[in-house]
């Protein structure tokens, strides 16, 4: 048995996507046929997704999120600065689509 998936990542999140679209409605995890796909209604290209799923621990050091979520939370922590936040404009801070 090969290690980990037998196929790529975006088949598999397409795959779950799929398989929650023909669940039976009342079935918790079915998705409705007019919810956008999950990287579309976050904001996050399918491109920056499985760049980070490879790489988010070497991005990342802190704070994660949205810019505008992230400088929240840094107001909140007294914080000025955080490691990362350039990423976060990169990679997270299109607005959602929901």
């Amino acid at each position: 048995m090969p290690k980990g998936l037998p196929f790529q990542l975006d088949h598999y999140l397409e795959l779950m996507d799929w398989s929650g679209r023909h669940l039976d409605p009342r079935k918790r995890g079915c998705i409705a046929e007019n919810t956008p796909p999950i990287l579309e209604r976050l904001g996050i290209s399918p491109r920056h997704w499985l760049y980070l799923n490879r790489n988010f621990e070497s991005r990342f050091k802190g704070l994660v999120g949205s810019v505008k979520v992230v400088q929240q939370a840094c107001s909140h922590l007294n914080k000025r600065w955080v490691h990362g936040i350039g990423d976060c404009r990169r990679f997270l801070s299109a607005t959602p689509q929901i």
